[in-house]
């Protein structure tokens, strides 16, 4: 048996579950540390209709495996556990397997117990130049690359980011590896001044100029429907929208400006695990200021109090 944090839809409780048993394939993983997400979060208010054991950000140490190779590799590991069979997985899609289940999240079971199974092939050995705590952000840092893959940006974009929060941050620290032309527009002087201590411009809400619609691409990460109603405002015609929250329950919204200003959605999910790896290795993006605590497993409780506070960034559960 083990310890695993389980959600009964309801409420969220420490509980004694068996230690899962790998498929063909799979690896067992004693899990070393978890962060808490803003989908987490998400999930306690009904996102996705979750029940189980939640969390998917994780660091954890391989203890049973098919390929003897893999034995003791500190590994982090990729969310999407695809069928490898289908169309989308032979065209290398496999982030959109329709047959997918999702790490804490979709029909799998976390990471916030003491061990998880995954797909050898979900998972990443972690370089010795990236510290484990800062590895526990590989997932999150390679959701804000997936921006990148999906659109070019041009030197003349003038980029919003709307949100200075867990995934906000590392998707300014990323941007600011392709443009200077960047504004992260935030609530929380706190979390804007780590930007500007990076080069990066930051407003604070009360003080944006939002009618303009004067940017080309447009960045949502701030988890509240309000950031989808700035981005539309602020979205110059024929420019880009890159939704990076997700929202929990249904929001209405009126489609007619983005058709008459010509508007591009595009959703970004998931990323490139290699490159955030490398990003953490070679410094290129650093990560040490955005952790306000490390906590033990045994006060999760704690923990997400202090992940549900605004003033928080990341909040690491070590087990």
């Amino acid at each position: 048996m083990m310890k695993a944090l389980h959600f009964d839809g309801n409420n969220l409780k420490l509980s004694e579950v068996p230690i899962p048993k790998p498929r063909e394939g799979e690896a067992l993983v004693k899990v070393k540390y978890s962060g808490i997400c803003n989908t987490d979060l998400e999930i306690l208010k009904g996102y996705m209709d979750f029940k189980g054991i939640i969390g998917h950000e994780f660091v954890g140490i391989v203890v049973q495996s098919p390929q003897p190779e893999w034995q003791d590799k500190m590994v982090v590991g990729e969310i999407n556990i695809s069928c490898g069979k289908c169309e989308y997985c032979s065209q290398g899609l496999t982030r959109h397997c329709p047959d997918r289940s999702v790490l804490g999240i979709q029909g799998k079971q976390g990471v916030m117990a003491e061990y998880v199974t995954l797909p050898l092939r979900n998972l990443h050995v972690i370089p010795d130049a990236v510290k484990p705590q800062h590895a526990l952000f590989t997932e999150p840092l390679a959701a804000a690359c997936e921006i990148f893959e999906q659109i070019q940006m041009r030197s003349d974009y003038r980029v919003l980011l709307i949100g200075e929060g867990k995934l906000g941050q590392l998707i300014a620290r990323v941007t600011k590896l392709y443009t200077s032309n960047l504004v992260v527009l935030g609530k929380h002087r706190q979390k804007l001044d780590l930007l500007r201590k990076l080069g990066i411009n930051t407003v604070q809400s009360d003080d944006f100029k939002n009618g303009s619609g004067n940017f080309h691409v447009v960045i949502e990460a701030t988890g509240s429907w309000h950031g989808w109603e700035l981005a539309l405002q602020a979205v110059r015609p024929r420019g880009f929208i890159i939704l990076k929250s997700t929202y929990a329950g249904e929001h209405k919204f009126n489609l007619v400006p983005l058709v008459i200003h010509e508007i591009t959605i595009l959703g970004s999910r998931c990323g490139p695990f290699p490159l955030a790896l490398q990003l953490l290795a070679k410094k290129k993006v650093l990560v040490h200021d955005l952790i306000t605590a490390s906590l033990p497993f045994s006060d999760w409780d704690l923990a997400f109090d202090k992940a549900s506070r605004h003033d928080s960034l990341k909040i690491i559960m070590k087990h």
